[in-house]
């Protein structure tokens, strides 16, 4: 590894630490000429899938878009960064159990889908409002509805709040 701060080539390894989830290696450098430290991060590199786009454009699959429109859907919402980078690497973890060289873009956003519905159902609904390009409130409500529907019996969407209304307890027309 080049050291950062002259360029030269050696540098010793001082300490390496794995995350939590073991998914990335910590590593503190430290150059042989020059004596700077520095820190790296090591991550397995996997190939993943091309991305078929609707007009027909290949490109590669790239977790940073997957992590923005997440972030976009998720805004303000009370979902903490652990949970949001657990929900990316089971998108790409999908993508990757998928063994094709190629998905297409709606493979993709219905794993986003899927994923987003178990985590955060606001989230979950903007998400599926640009992706499903939604045209009216109408589309809004059916999607809502068929929200409803998959939920158990004795539970219903939070409030904005994160707090839920006991069963029959919704909001009253005034």
């Amino acid at each position: 590894m080049h050291c950062p701060f002259c360029q030269h080539i050696d540098t010793r390894v001082i300490d390496s630490r794995a995350s939590e989830d073991g998914a990335t290696i910590r590593r503190r450098r430290e150059c042989e000429a020059c004596g700077e430290r520095f820190s790296t991060l090591e991550t397995i590199e996997l190939k993943l899938p091309a991305i078929i786009k609707g007009d027909g454009r290949r490109e590669p699959f790239d977790a940073r878009k997957l992590r923005l429109s997440m972030d976009r859907a998720l805004h303000k919402r009370p979902v903490s960064e652990e949970q949001i980078e657990a929900t990316v690497r089971a998108v790409v973890h999908q993508l990757r159990m998928t063994a094709e060289r190629e998905v297409s873009s709606r493979r993709v956003g219905e794993f986003v889908i899927a994923e987003l519905r178990k985590l955060d159902h606001v989230g979950f609904v903007r998400f599926a409002s640009v992706y499903r390009a939604f045209e009216d409130v109408a589309d809004f409500r059916e999607e809502l509805d068929r929200l409803e529907r998959d939920l158990p019996a004795d539970a219903q969407l939070p409030l904005l709040g994160g707090e839920t209304l006991p069963p029959g307890r919704g909001a009253r027309k005034r």
